[in-house]
């Protein structure tokens, strides 16, 4: 029986995308070197923790935006917004309605300030419990990212519980980047980047070069999809629901997005609706 791998829009083998927490005035120069070379990111919001005053600059940390800052800011098409609950809190060591309020309160909040569906989530101090997975669920969230670096570009299994490849000071950044674009023959499977941080960390230890030289050797690249997570997990999805017959000789798409994926080592796009023979 042949294999059969996903592969990211365009038939790429690679995707990098990026997180950021807390809504922070040190999300202005970091979305302006991630917009010049094309990446993108998800920004996750505390809507009960904006900022009381107006700044122009970026250069303290951990200042946090005004709301009227915010709105405009974070609009961008290049950019998603997520949930990071309305107070950060440590979600696990609230009763189960005050940890489903600041989740679901939150996702209503940023939803009204921004006009669209959020369903994204990345958790208060890298925190959760069982319990904590289970409001998310009933919130209608559909991923949620831990602080757990995995060193690894595996494709998630468990999207609740969401392990990113590593936070932008690991020590180890730069060698996973180049195994990242090293290609090995025996992994024929996609591979996915997935870098966090807090922007204002950058102005707390001096060190903008480190997001400046990831971006920097990450951009411009013909073989790598840059997308947000929401984005990410929307593809994946789309291409679990692919509908194959029993010999491998057809399959159908019944999802709303164009998918690739490799079979047999000979690449194949199914568009939606589609169903498709395999040669």
């Amino acid at each position: 029986m042949p294999d059969v791998f996903l592969r990211f829009p365009g038939g790429r083998e690679r995707c990098l995308t990026l997180s950021y927490d807390d809504g922070v005035v040190n999300d202005f120069r970091l979305a302006e070197l991630l917009e010049m070379r094309g990446l993108r990111c998800t920004f996750n919001l505390n809507s009960g923790m904006w900022g009381d005053r107006e700044y122009d600059d970026y250069t303290s940390t951990h200042r946090r935006m005004r709301p009227e800052q915010a709105r405009e800011f974070y609009r961008s098409e290049w950019m998603e917004v997520a949930a990071h609950s309305v107070t950060h809190p440590h979600l696990e060591s609230l009763p189960m309605a005050s940890c489903t309020a600041e989740i679901l309160k939150d996702r209503e909040a940023l939803e009204v300030m921004f006009g669209g569906p959020v369903r994204g989530f990345a958790y208060p101090y890298g925190t959760w419990s069982d319990g904590v997975i289970a409001s998310l669920k009933a919130c209608g969230i559909r991923y949620a990212r831990t602080v757990w670096s995995s060193h690894e570009f595996s494709i998630p299994k468990d999207w609740l519980v969401l392990r990113p490849t590593c936070h932008h000071e690991d020590p180890e950044l730069m060698r996973l980047v180049d195994d990242f674009f090293k290609n090995d023959p025996r992994k024929k499977g996609p591979k996915l980047f997935y870098l966090w941080g807090h922007s204002y960390e950058f102005d707390f230890h001096d060190n903008w070069e480190i997001i400046e030289t990831f971006a920097d050797r990450m951009a411009g690249r013909d073989d790598v999809w840059y997308a947000t997570n929401i984005e990410v997990y929307d593809y994946v999805k789309a291409y679990e629901s692919l509908e194959y017959d029993l010999a491998l000789t057809t399959v159908m798409n019944p999802s709303a997005k164009q998918v690739w994926f490799m079979l047999d080592g000979k690449m194949y796009d199914v568009a939606p609706g589609e169903t498709l023979r395999l040669s």
